[in-house]
């Protein structure tokens, strides 16, 4: 059996999103939260579909928003409190709260910084170095601050309704610390995988 080509692969990937998408919104927990949390999914599918032809990210990269999307989904559908895995992991680790909102902010950094990083090289702005990795994370630092700015917003005006949305938990951190995982995540990406995305991009060039 062949393997599927790179852009059956993204093709797949869409449909997977788009019917994840659905289920998620037969009966979430809270349907403004639902709205709320898949906003950014609804945004970047038409977007990358209508970019896709005259600029193409690497398959990394279109993993990497596959996989945030997901995650965002799945905290919709629930609300990121309630999230079952989550729960499991508290026990696991013997945590006071349910931490799958801080796997959300970790790829909140991980997927927009390995974005920026490529579209700052293949539209040779930045070139490879100290200085490409310094612009990328404030990129991550300046989305995920925008973020959080857009919780509080929420929170002003929906005051008691928008707690499922900002999921703090009672922690009175949590936008700090969400912007730590969003930093982390976006360190992470670059240290671990700005190598295998520079082959990719290679190929693509080809």
């Amino acid at each position: 059996m062949k393997l599927l080509s790179l852009n059956q692969r993204h093709l797949l990937m869409l449909i997977l999103t788009i019917i994840t998408l659905i289920v998620s919104g037969i009966k979430p927990y809270d349907r403004p939260t639902w709205i709320m949390e898949i906003a950014p999914v609804l945004i970047a599918i038409p977007l990358l579909w209508f970019t896709y032809h005259r600029f193409q990210f690497s398959h990394l990269v279109y993993w990497c928003i596959f996989l945030h999307a997901l995650i965002l989904i799945v905290g919709g559908a629930y609300s990121y409190a309630r999230v079952p895995a989550g729960f499991v992991v508290q026990d696991w680790l013997d945590l006071t709260r349910n931490p799958y909102d801080k796997l959300g902010h970790f790829f909140q950094g991980f997927a927009p910084a390995l974005i920026a990083r490529e579209i700052l090289l293949r539209n040779k702005i930045l070139q490879k170095g100290k200085m490409l990795m310094f612009i990328v994370i404030c990129i991550v630092l300046a989305i995920s601050a925008t973020y959080e700015l857009l919780e509080w917003a929420a929170a002003i005006s929906m005051g008691q309704g928008a707690d499922e949305f900002l999921g703090t938990q009672g922690d009175e951190w949590d936008s700090q610390s969400d912007m730590f995982l969003a930093l982390i995540g976006a360190v992470c990406a670059l240290i671990f995988f700005s190598r295998l995305q520079n082959k990719q991009i290679e190929k693509l060039k080809l």
